[in-house]
């Protein structure tokens, strides 16, 4: 996830929320940490978020299900033929890039809201469920277009970004990227058959 330039502090602290969110979790993303990462005066948070950390965790996951619905139409243009396969493995090397250039320290801050958050607080779990929608929709349309029938695209979109997630998690326990190629390379014959499924 790259970093928001030229933006307000608002923006910047939304972002930085969700850099620190997917590194540390919501339980140790403080708000000063928050406005320090985004050079942000720390008088401003009040200002911009006077529903506290819970606002602003919600708005940082809201943030990361954009992106990651925004992140399909990069993938598809980076592929000479959209194919399902070839989109999941887009998605899959954005992280595999991720770990061998950078480490393991990051993961999803959507995820990490989930875990965190979901049994304790009905706002952030709803949040996050619709950052999930947000990501899954375009994935789903993209499938659409590449010829897989309506019906099975929303239910490989969720295959696809469930397979992703758990990737992800394993590969930073095992500080390995070795699932997240397992699921790419396990996944893409299925993916690419439902194009062939009838209507």
């Amino acid at each position: 996830m790259t970093e928001v330039s030229g933006h307000g502090p608002r923006e910047r602290m939304v972002f930085s929320a969700a850099q620190l969110i997917r590194r540390d979790g919501v339980a140790s993303t403080g708000m000063r940490e928050v406005a320090v990462h985004a050079g942000a005066p720390r008088g401003s948070l009040q200002h911009y978020f006077p529903g506290g950390k819970e606002q602003l965790v919600n708005e940082a996951v809201g943030w990361a299900g954009r992106y990651a619905g925004k992140r399909v139409a990069r993938f598809l243009d980076a592929l000479p033929e959209p194919t399902p396969s070839g989109l999941f493995g887009e998605m899959v090397r954005q992280w595999t890039d991720e770990y061998e250039r950078a480490g393991f320290a990051g993961g999803c801050p959507v995820a990490a809201a989930t875990v965190d958050c979901a049994e304790t607080n009905a706002s952030t779990r709803q949040a996050a469920a619709d950052a999930f929608a947000t990501w899954s929709g375009p994935v789903a349309q993209a499938l659409v277009d590449m010829g897989v029938p309506t019906k099975r695209a929303s239910p490989l979109a969720t295959l696809m970004i469930s397979a992703l997630e758990g990737a992800v998690l394993i590969a930073r326990a095992e500080q390995d990227v070795r699932a997240l190629t397992t699921v790419a390379r396990e996944l893409g014959p299925l993916l690419d058959s439902a194009t062939n499924e009838p209507g």
